[in-house]
């Protein structure tokens, strides 16, 4: 799943919409320092100014694994990986690598007739019919049986956070209309004569004085701007109705009409077409920007690496990725020059994690990176399933894979608010931090949005490994992977822990194996030093 669907409790995203002074995230902080800007981003400016100033580099392919990228974006059209190899539009598979007119990636949730899937049921969904209408074991009873469970429970959960958003959205647009061109502040709602047979306004007027006004913990004169307020709460009610009519609804199937594939045969590999922007391309345009976003051209943003040709290939819908579209689209990008392929995705369930295994290992055997989002459910994943991970077969007692990197995300705030509150941690399974709240970067129409998720934390690492090997060449996979790793910034302090509300804190060095922020300025004194050594 896109990990960008972050939807809060209520009281969770109230403090977002006070019109009175607000913190707000430094501009480009991923890429700024600790010492020299007081913020913990990855020190990349630092290392442009420092250590690389008249070094020549060498340009990396990084495949964008996603939901799609604008391919015409006025901060990313000069930066695309072109196939060179195939005559665009001409109908023809140039190259013979099994895919026509793949000019700038491939599309393996699209069909040949030009259609795309947007959204998919969850994988939870897919097991459940799966499951379902075979006929089943010991062993797959008892596991239906667990799914059929948990997929009764997510349901009526879903109806019962629906039945709230939209009980939500109707309180503020009853408010809304009372305040009239006023500004809402608490002594303005009060002043609002409302009729005694007025119950709808009353009612309204009650549920937000006795509800929504004291989660904000503002003064009666604080003003709220309600029309972010009902925005956010549009888009947890759309958010919830999609759960019923895509994610959890067994009977909703956009594979067989759209993609046409032989969905059981994961072997099978040349399907879709080459639409790498989809129908909704804001959350792969927004990482690819993070990746390498045009630098020093005067316009939106910078990317992190200087270096770069970004590959869209498209393989994640509103819903779960399934498991043959990430096993493809790891091989194209591995066939096809990437030497780094970010992973902004993940999921509850697997269901052919063999095939999955098999491109991770081909990727190792190439020597290309892979770099994956921890995931966004403030969850252990030392002991919570997270997919795909970073061991074959799913035996954690087995080495993890060698060209693999987990990152959780960090805020730009300090102390103990440092880490996302929705952040996924582990001691063993999550591998780094890295900046991934309120990261202003690319989203589609040439334009520029803050986004949070470790989808952002996932390309500011995979964006400092392309800039370390765009200087370094001639380092391994491995090499490269503990240089990124290896020279993180440790941090040494407590911090609140992800989903705790503030209500616990943690040593950071609990939340991850290396206790440290990816810092590309640090890589590439490592990088460096090995480069030397071999020398």
């Amino acid at each position: 799943m896109k990990l960008r669907n972050i939807i809060f409790p209520a009281c969770l995203i109230f403090q977002s919409f006070l019109v009175s002074a607000q913190d707000k995230a430094p501009e480009n902080w991923f890429n700024l320092d600790m010492d020299q800007d007081k913020v913990r981003g990855v020190s990349s400016e630092k290392a442009y100014k420092e250590l690389l100033k008249g070094k020549k580099s060498t340009t990396v392919i990084v495949s964008i694994i996603d939901s799609g990228v604008d391919e015409e974006h006025e901060d990313l059209k000069d930066v695309m990986w072109v196939n060179k190899d195939e005559i665009a539009g001409n109908g023809v598979d140039d190259d013979n690598n099994g895919y026509i007119d793949d000019i700038h990636g491939w599309n393996f949730i699209g069909g040949k007739d030009g259609k795309n899937i947007n959204q998919d049921q969850l994988e939870i969904t897919r097991l459940y019919v799966y499951l379902k209408n075979k006929k089943r074991n010991k062993k797959e009873e008892a596991q239906y049986k667990e799914i059929r469970e948990e997929l009764d429970s997510k349901v009526a959960e879903s109806q019962q956070s629906l039945k709230f958003y939209e009980s939500l959205l109707k309180t503020l647009e009853t408010i809304d209309k009372l305040i009239g061109e006023d500004p809402l502040t608490m002594e303005n709602l009060k002043a609002v004569k409302i009729a005694d047979e007025d119950k709808d306004s009353k009612t309204a007027v009650r549920m937000y004085k006795n509800m929504l006004f004291p989660q904000l913990n503002i003064s009666d004169t604080d003003t709220v701007d309600i029309v972010e307020f009902m925005e956010q709460f549009k888009g947890g009610l759309d958010y919830f109705k999609g759960q019923a009519e895509y994610y959890y609804n067994a009977d909703f199937d956009p594979r067989t009409e759209i993609v046409g594939d032989d969905y059981m045969n994961s072997k099978e590999k040349n399907y879709g077409n080459n639409d790498v922007t989809g129908p909704d391309a804001q959350h792969g345009t927004h990482v690819a920007g993070i990746v390498g976003a045009k630098r020093q051209n005067g316009v939106g943003m910078d990317g992190v690496a200087n270096d770069v040709l970004l590959m869209s290939v498209r393989a994640v819908p509103d819903g779960d990725e399934r498991d043959k579209d990430v096993a493809n689209a790891i091989y194209y990008s591995v066939n096809n020059g990437a030497k780094i392929i970010n992973m902004s995705f993940g999921k509850a369930y697997k269901f052919d994690k063999k095939s999955v295994d098999k491109a991770v290992k081909y990727a190792e055997k190439k020597g290309v990176l892979l770099v994956h989002a921890a995931g966004n459910s403030h969850l252990n994943t030392d002991e919570e399933s997270n997919y795909p991970n970073k061991y074959c077969k799913d035996k954690r007692t087995k080495k993890p894979f060698s060209n693999w990197i987990e990152v959780g995300a960090l805020s730009w705030k300090s102390g103990k608010d440092a880490v996302a509150t929705f952040s996924n941690y582990g001691k063993n399974n999550v591998d780094v931090f890295a900046p991934g709240v309120d990261i202003y970067a690319t989203i589609p129409g040439s334009k520029y949005e803050p986004l949070s998720g470790t989808s952002m934390a996932s390309p500011v690492t995979a964006g400092v490994a392309a800039l370390v090997w765009s200087y370094y060449p001639e380092l391994s996979v491995k090499e490269l992977r503990k240089c990124i790793v290896e020279s993180t910034v440790k941090m040494n302090e407590f911090v609140n822990l992800p989903g705790s509300k503030g209500n616990k804190q943690v040593e950071f060095k609990d939340l991850c194996n290396t206790s440290g922020v990816v810092n590309a300025y640090n890589a590439l004194k490592m990088a460096e030093e090995i480069v030397s050594a071999k020398k």
